[in-house]
């Protein structure tokens, strides 16, 4: 049987992100079948389609259907897995391809049951930014009492990093582009919201807080080395992101959280049932801004270059 799929045969600009029919996916040794009822879309997906940022180096080979991040029940496994798991309600990594589809495979291991209690939408949302602002949050060792920024505060991983900085009793400053995303953000718990399109954004941080002791850094650019400005002496940066295309460098003043090299697979699995497990019990939710029909992929990729989305973004086969 056909199903729908989003497909690119070149690189580019949204436009070769097409919805075509494509051949059911078959699930092999150790893997199961989900049908799709959200999939997530993230910034390095954007970068990956245009074959531009750090996936520059490393193209996936076309053609190919992108998206990396799906829940929805288990519709059929594959010789060696539990019969037992088709019905089950899962989110799964696919292991970066295949996502935006109607049907995905997924290996046994990557897909984690969705809690009771938890909507599959928000357990998507919470897939990929979910483990990743707790992986974030653990090892910038979050203490009480003290002042963090987040930048990109309105974004999926920032408002996410929002709640566990506040959850641990920092005073958390929320810095994002526009006046509209402050309501957002104050009610994610941060004690203040600042503009960082206006100039002189770090020097209001900085007397707010007399200087940060920690810095969420997933801009880098212009406004990641802003930010490091507002940190005190001896203050640390935990920079995970180049959404405007490059690395912040933590200037001499500001140590640098250390990145504890890539997370194995069990830690990963380990940090997606604690973000839903967090969801479950109410203590951290998704900030779903905006979802999109699979045949608008283009559209959803387009507005998050833009910078013209907030929190997540979900696409709908």
């Amino acid at each position: 049987m056909d199903m729908r799929a989003v497909t690119m045969d070149r690189f580019g600009g949204p436009d070769v992100l097409q919805v075509r029919q494509v051949a059911d996916p078959v699930p092999a040794a150790g893997q199961v079948l989900v049908a799709v009822e959200y999939a997530g879309i993230t910034f390095v997906e954007t970068q990956v389609r245009a074959g531009r940022g750090p996936a520059a180096k490393q193209r996936p080979p076309l053609p190919r259907v992108p998206g990396n991040g799906v829940g929805g029940p288990v519709v059929a496994v594959g010789p060696g897995v539990d019969p037992a798991l088709v019905g089950t309600v899962v989110v799964a990594t696919t292991g970066g391809t295949g996502g935006y589809a109607e049907l995905a495979v997924a290996r046994v291991e990557d897909a984690v049951p969705v809690p009771a209690g938890v909507e599959v939408r928000d357990a998507v949302a919470l897939l990929a930014d979910g483990r990743t602002a707790v992986l974030l949050h653990r090892r910038a060792e979050v203490k009480a009492g003290e002042w963090v920024l987040v930048e990109a505060a309105g974004g999926g991983v920032g408002s996410l990093l929002v709640q566990l900085a506040a959850a641990s009793d920092a005073r958390v400053i929320g810095a994002a582009r526009g006046a509209g995303k402050g309501g957002l953000v104050l009610s994610l718990g941060a004690v203040a919201y600042v503009d960082y399109s206006r100039p002189g954004w770090e020097r209001e941080v900085a007397e707010l807080s007399g200087g940060v002791d920690l810095v969420f850094d997933g801009v880098g650019g212009a406004v990641g080395a802003q930010g490091l400005l507002a940190v005190r002496p001896g203050g640390r940066a935990s920079v995970y992101g180049m959404a405007s295309g490059s690395w912040t460098e933590p200037a001499g003043h500001v140590r640098a959280v250390p990145d504890g090299g890539v997370p194995s697979a069990a830690e990963i699995r380990a940090f997606t049932e604690e973000a839903l497990a967090l969801a479950a019990a109410g203590r951290l939710r998704p900030t779903i801004g905006q979802t999109y029909p699979l045949h608008e992929a283009a559209e959803a990729h387009r507005a998050i270059e833009a910078r013209a989305t907030t929190g997540k973004t979900l696409l709908i086969p």
